[in-house]
C-alpha cells in the first residue's frame, strides 16, 4: 500500500462538501411541480380480517385526488423469492399494528391526513400470536398461509459430521440458553419516496432505498409494467443500517398513485411509521452446546436458534441461516450442527440490521466460551487464540476462509488494554471482558438466482481529461461513492475530487445489487478496478505512440502520463486521453464482478459464503453501579482485520460507528410491545426508544490489522458491519468480571443487573436470562460430510439444492 498515491491515504469523502453545506438532496427534500402528497391508513388491530373499506367520505373531502385499497394492487411482492407475501396495502387481512390498509393522495399533507381519518374500515379481530413460544405452539389462526406448518416460517436442520461423537470425546460439555432482544435501526432520515409519471407512460421513483435494483424489479412486477419503462433513483440515504434494504409498500403505493393521477406523488413517513416498517434485529432465543478438550479446543458444537420474525417474510429465510452460518469461520469447529426456526408473530416484520443475523449468535457463543475458559482455568483471550479457524481453509459447513487476521486483532487489544494486568484483578464493580467476531464481505449469491455479475461499473473518459464513473451502488453514508473515486483515481493517476461519480440510477448506471452484507467496497470496488485498468490500458497505448516509448513503461500519476525512467518525458492526462481517442475513438470501458463459486452444494449453502471474511476482537472495560445496576462502559479497545484500508480515516469511522451501535444494543435499545389486549409497540418514537447519546459513548482505541486479501480491491475487506458484533458480548463478559453475575439477555438494563445481584447475594450465583428452550420438532436433519471427510470432493450439484 505504501506505493499508492490515493488508496490507503486519508482523503476526504467526495460528497463531504455537499453534505456539510446542505446541498445534498435527500428524498424528503424533493419537490416537483403539481406534486401530490400521500398518507397511509394503518391498522390499529394486530391481527384481523378486513370486512369492509369505504373511501367514499375520504375521496369527497377538499383537495383529495385519489385513493388506493388492496384490490387495486393484487400482485404480491417480497425481497426474497421464497417469501413473496406483501402488498402495497393489505388485502383481506391485517397482520400487525401498523399494517397498511389504504392510501390517499391529496394536494397537501394536511388534506391527505384528514382523508385518511375519514376512511371507514371494519376489521374483525383474530387471535394474536405474541411470542416465539406462541408461534411454535399455535397452529391456527395462521398469520401467513405458507411455511412448513402453523406459524413456522422456516425450519433448518443441518449437521456436518458426527456431532454426538464429538461431544462423547470432549472433556467438558456446556449447554446454555440466551436471548437477544429485538431493536431497530434508528436512521436519522425517515423513509421517503417521490414517484413521477410522465405523459409518455414512463415511471420514475426517487426513494431512500439501499436496493434500487430490487425495487425496480418489484415495481415492474406489481404494476405490470415493462422494466425498461421504469426508472428508480436511490437518493443519498441519511442512514440505512439495513433498514432500507427491503422493498416497502409506500414505494409501491406512490408509484401506483402517480400513474393513476398523472401527477408526482410524495410520501415521507413519520418516525412512528418507521418503527412500524421496522425490518430490524430479530429477537432470537438460542441454545448453545459446545464440547471441548481440557485445553479448550472445540470438539463439537450444536447451535439452536428461534427467531421472532414478525408478520412478514422479509429477509427472514436468510436471517435464519445467518444465525448459524458464521460460527465456523471464527473458530475451528470440526463437527457442527445448526437448527433454526423463524416464527411468524403479530409484530412488525424483522429483517436485516447491521450484522444481519450474526450479532445474536455471536453474543451467545462468546459468553459461553468465557464460561468454558473459567471452568478450565484458562485465560479467555489465550483460549480464543488457540481455537482460531485456519486461514485458507474450508470449514465444516463448506465456507472458504481466505486471509484471517483475528489472531493479530486479539494480540493488539490484549496488549493495548493491559488485559493481563486487569482481568479478574480490578476492584469490585469494575471489570474487563473480551469477545471476537467475523463477518462477510458480500454475500456469495444474489437474492434471485442468476449467473450475472453482482456489480457493474462503466467508466467514461473525455478529451478534456474528465473521468466519470457510473455504478448502481447506493451511498448510505458509508462512503461507497468515495470508494469508487479513490480506486479509479489510483489507477488513472488523477485527483479523486476531479472524478464525477454517478450512482444508483437504474436508467444510467449498470446493475449493482445494493448496499447490504458489506458487499460494496469489495464487489463494486473490484468492478471499478477492472473498468479503470481497461481505460488505463487504452490511454497508455495512445500516450506510448505520442511519446514513442513502450506502453508498459508509462506511469500514471499527478494528472500526468510519463516515462518511468525519465519523468520529464510525459504528457498531461488530458493529452493522453486525446491521443487514445485518436486511436480508438470515444474512450469508455466497463468492469463487473461476480464472486467465486460456492463450495457447498447442500440446501442452504448459499447463505454464509463470501469472497472474504473480516475479523474483529474487542475488549470492554466497565463500571457497574451497585446501587442502581447501571452499567457504564469506560473504554473499548477494538482490533479489526480490514485486509487493507482504502481510506483509513473512513475505516476508523466505520469501526467506531459499529462500537456505538453495539453499545446501544447491549445497554438500552429494545423493541418492546404491549401484549395483553393488542400487540402494540410501546416506544415508537425517539423520545421513548432509548438510544445512546454522545454522553453515553465511551472512548475507543482502534487497531487496524492489515493483511491484504487477494479477493479484495487493493486487498480490502469489509468494515461496515463486523466491528459491531464483538461489542455486546465483550460488555456482558466485562459485567461478569466486575460483579460476578451473568446477564444472558440483551439489553443489559439496570433492573436485570439488580435482580442478578440479589440472586447472587441469596444463593452465591447470579444470572438473568431465559431458563427454558421450548421443544421443537426440527424434522429430519440434512447430514453433510465435512469436506475433509469426503476427500475434498464435492457432491454433484442438483438444481433444487442451490442455496
Amino acid at each position: 500500500m505504501s506505493g499508492n498515491r490515493v488508496v490507503g491515504k486519508p482523503h476526504r469523502k467526495v460528497d463531504a462538501t455537499a453534505k456539510v453545506t446542505g446541498r445534498t438532496l435527500f428524498a424528503g427534500d424533493l419537490s416537483l411541480p403539481r406534486m401530490l402528497h400521500c398518507k397511509i391508513l394503518r391498522s390499529h388491530t394486530a391481527h384481523g380480517t378486513i370486512r369492509s373499506i369505504d373511501l367514499t367520505k375520504a375521496l369527497a373531502l377538499p383537495g383529495v385526488v385519489a385513493g388506493l385499497t388492496g384490490n387495486d394492487l393484487p400482485i404480491p411482492f417480497g425481497i426474497l423469492p421464497v417469501s413473496v407475501d406483501e402488498h402495497a396495502v393489505a388485502i383481506d387481512k391485517v397482520r400487525f399494528t401498523g399494517d397498511p390498509v389504504a392510501a390517499i393522495a391529496a394536494e397537501t399533507e394536511e388534506a391527505a391526513l384528514e382523508a385518511v381519518r375519514a376512511i371507514e374500515v371494519e376489521i374483525e379481530p383474530l387471535a394474536q400470536i405474541r411470542s416465539i413460544e406462541e408461534g411454535l405452539a399455535v397452529e391456527e389462526p395462521r398469520i401467513q398461509d405458507y411455511g412448513p406448518r402453523g406459524n413456522i416460517h422456516k425450519l433448518v436442520n443441518l449437521e456436518f459430521g458426527d456431532v454426538d461423537e464429538g461431544f462423547a470425546e470432549a472433556d467438558l460439555v456446556r449447554e446454555d440458553i440466551f436471548f437477544y432482544g429485538g431493536n431497530t435501526h434508528l436512521a436519522m432520515e425517515e423513509h421517503a419516496s417521490v414517484a413521477d409519471w410522465s405523459p409518455d407512460g414512463k415511471l420514475t421513483l426517487y426513494s431512500s432505498t439501499q436496493t434500487p435494483h430490487y425495487v425496480h424489479r418489484a415495481l415492474s412486477k406489481v404494476l405490470e409494467m415493462p422494466p425498461a419503462r421504469i426508472r428508480v433513483i436511490a437518493c443519498p440515504n441519511g442512514g440505512g443500517f439495513g433498514g432500507k434494504s427491503d422493498i416497502f409498500n409506500h414505494e409501491i403505493a406512490v408509484a401506483y398513485l402517480a400513474r393513476l393521477t398523472g401527477r408526482p406523488v410524495k410520501i415521507v413517513l413519520t418516525r412512528e411509521e418507521v418503527f412500524y416498517c421496522h425490518r430490524g434485529r430479530h429477537p432470537v432465543l438460542m441454545r448453545v452446546k459446545t464440547g471441548v478438550d481440557r485445553n479448550g479446543a472445540i470438539r463439537a458444537m450444536a447451535f439452536d436458534t428461534l427467531l421472532d420474525g414478525g408478520a412478514y417474510g422479509s429477509y427472514g429465510v436468510a436471517s435464519t441461516f445467518y444465525t448459524g452460518a458464521l460460527q465456523t469461520v471464527t473458530y475451528d469447529v470440526k463437527r457442527y450442527r445448526f437448527r433454526g426456526a423463524r416464527l411468524f408473530t403479530n409484530k412488525p416484520p424483522c429483517g436485516p440490521k447491521r450484522g444481519h443475523g450474526t450479532p445474536q449468535p455471536r453474543f451467545a457463543l462468546e459468553i459461553q466460551l468465557d464460561r468454558i475458559a473459567e471452568q478450565l482455568g484458562l485465560d479467555p483471550a489465550e483460549m480464543r487464540l488457540n481455537n482460531l479457524a485456519p486461514p485458507n481453509s474450508v470449514t465444516a459447513n463448506y465456507l472458504k476462509i481466505g486471509t484471517m487476521g483475528l489472531g493479530k486483532c486479539i494480540e493488539k487489544v490484549v496488549e493495548g488494554s493491559g488485559w493481563k494486568e486487569k482481568f479478574r484483578m480490578l476492584p469490585y464493580g469494575k471489570g474487563v471482558g473480551i469477545a471476537c467476531s467475523s463477518y462477510l464481505s458480500g454475500a456469495g449469491l444474489p437474492i434471485y438466482w442468476n449467473r450475472m455479475p453482482h456489480s457493474g461499473v462503466s467508466l467514461k473518459v473525455d478529451r478534456g481529461g474528465g473521468v466519470a464513473v457510473f455504478c448502481g451502488s447506493t451511498d448510505i453514508g458509508q462512503g461507497s461513492d468515495s470508494v469508487l473515486a479513490y480506486i479509479t483515481a489510483e489507477v488513472l493517476g488523477v485527483d479523486p475530487m476531479e472524478i464525477r461519480v454517478v450512482t444508483a440510477d437504474t436508467d444510467l448506471t449498470p446493475v449493482d445489487l445494493g448496499s447490504y452484507s458489506s458487499r460494496v467496497t469489495l464487489m463494486t470496488g473490484n468492478a471499478a478496478l477492472q473498468a479503470a485498468e481497461k481505460a488505463k490500458d487504452l490511454l497508455a497505448k495512445g500516450a506510448a505512440k505520442k511519446l514513442d516509448v513502450p506502453a508498459g513503461e508509462l506511469v500514471f500519476a499527478a494528472g500526468r502520463v510519463f516515462h518511468a525512467a525519465d519523468p520529464e518525458k510525459g504528457i498531461s492526462f488530458a493529452e493522453a486521453v486525446g491521443a487514445a481517442e485518436a486511436l480508438f475513438g470515444t474512450i469508455g470501458t466497463v468492469g463487473s464482478y461476480t464472486p467465486p463459486a460456492t463450495a457447498g452444494r447442500f440446501k442452504g449453502a448459499g447463505v454464509g459464503p463470501s469472497p472474504a471474511y473480516s475479523y474483529s476482537a474487542a475488549i470492554a472495560q466497565v463500571d457497574v453501579d451497585m446501587e442502581t445496576g447501571r452499567v457504564g462502559v469506560e473504554k473499548i479497545w477494538i482490533g479489526h482485520d480490514i485486509g487493507a484500508s482504502i481510506n483509513p480515516t473512513l475505516v476508523r469511522g466505520q469501526v467506531e460507528g459499529g462500537v456505538y451501535m453495539g453499545l446501544g444494543e447491549i445497554l438500552m435499545e429494545d423493541m418492546a410491545y404491549r401484549e395483553k389486549r393488542n400487540v402494540v409497540h410501546k416506544t415508537p418514537g425517539m423520545l421513548d426508544y432509548k438510544s445512546p447519546t454522545t454522553l453515553d459513548m465511551c472512548d475507543v482505541e482502534t487497531y487496524l490489522v492489515e493483511e491484504p486479501d487477494p479477493n479484495g480491491p487493493f486487498g480490502a475487506k469489509e468494515v461496515g458491519q463486523g466491528p459491531l458484533l464483538p461489542v455486546p458480548p465483550a460488555v456482558a463478559n466485562a459485567v461478569y468480571d466486575a460483579v460476578g453475575v451473568r446477564i444472558d439477555e440483551v439489553p443489559i438494563t439496570p433492573h436485570k443487573v439488580m435482580r442478578a445481584l440479589r440472586e447472587k447475594a441469596a444463593t452465591g450465583e447470579g444470572r438473568f436470562g431465559p431458563k427454558k428452550f421450548p421443544s421443537v420438532d426440527w424434522g429430519e436433519p440434512i447430514a453433510v460430510a465435512p469436506p475433509w471427510e469426503d476427500g475434498n470432493g464435492r457432491p454433484k450439484e442438483k438444481k433444487e439444492d442451490r442455496g
